[in-house]
Parts: structure tokens; C-alpha cells; sequence
């Protein structure tokens, strides 16, 4: 169990919660669709966490176009599962503390996506605001 966030516990938790993801009969449909190269895109997505938890400016990306181009299959429970899953798979793999600050972290991300999304599709009324 991890007691601090560093690289090598960010590529164990993005590795375990995308095989976990991949699985999901609820968001791994969606995931398999839209991902060609997986890792690829698992690179990507350290380098995101790293940015995000450790400051490293090693992601260069924009992660907003693509839920945008995949949003008539996104919803509020597919945040809600995604969300879920990350939680299950932070506290297996972090002291509490960090898996609280990896949590937190997420929420405000999956917040912001979500927002983004509906302001990108003309910001009016979407199932985000229903749930």
C-alpha cells in the first residue's frame, strides 16, 4: 500500500483501474469503443495523473474534445461508475490520505468534464443536471 503519490504508484493505479475499467459492463464498452491503442492511451493518462497530482507538466493534452466527441454515450452514471471504480481501486492501493487526495482530485476533474460537456453541446439541459 502506497503511504505518498509518486510516478511508480500512478502507473500501478492507472494500470489496475483501466484493466478495471476495460471490464466494467457499464463504461468499458464506451472505453473499448473509443480507445485504439491502449498503451498509448494508458501513457497519456499518467502523464495526466502525473500533471494533475505531481505537478510534472508532462501532460500536453486537452482532455475535454474527446469526452465531447464521445458524449451522446457518456452520461452521469458513466461519471458516477468511473468515480466509483476509481474510489474501489485508490483505496486498495493508497494509505487513506492519499486516497482521499486522488478521490477529491477526480471529482473535481469528472466535475469540470461534465460541465464542459454540456457547455460545449449548447449548455442547456442535459441528464448531468438530472442526476
Amino acid at each position: 500500500m502506497h503511504a505518498t503519490i509518486d510516478e511508480n504508484a500512478l502507473q500501478q493505479l492507472i494500470e489496475l483501474f483501466y484493466a478495471r475499467v476495460r471490464k466494467d459492463d457499464v463504461i468499458g464498452p464506451l472505453f473499448n469503443d473509443a480507445i485504439d491503442d491502449w498503451p498509448e492511451h494508458l501513457d497519456k493518462l499518467q502523464s495526466f495523473w502525473s500533471g494533475v497530482m505531481l505537478a510534472s507538466g508532462r501532460y500536453k493534452g486537452r482532455p475535454l474534445p474527446a469526452h465531447v466527441q464521445h458524449g451522446g454515450r457518456i452520461s452521469a452514471d458513466s461519471f458516477g461508475r468511473w468515480l466509483h471504480i476509481w474510489q474501489q481501486t485508490t483505496e486498495e492501493l493508497f494509505e487513506p490520505a492519499a486516497a482521499r487526495a486522488l478521490q477529491e482530485k477526480a471529482g473535481r476533474i469528472a466535475e469540470s468534464l461534465q460541465l464542459g460537456m454540456r457547455f460545449a453541446n449548447g449548455g442547456g439541459l442535459s441528464s448531468f443536471e438530472a442526476a
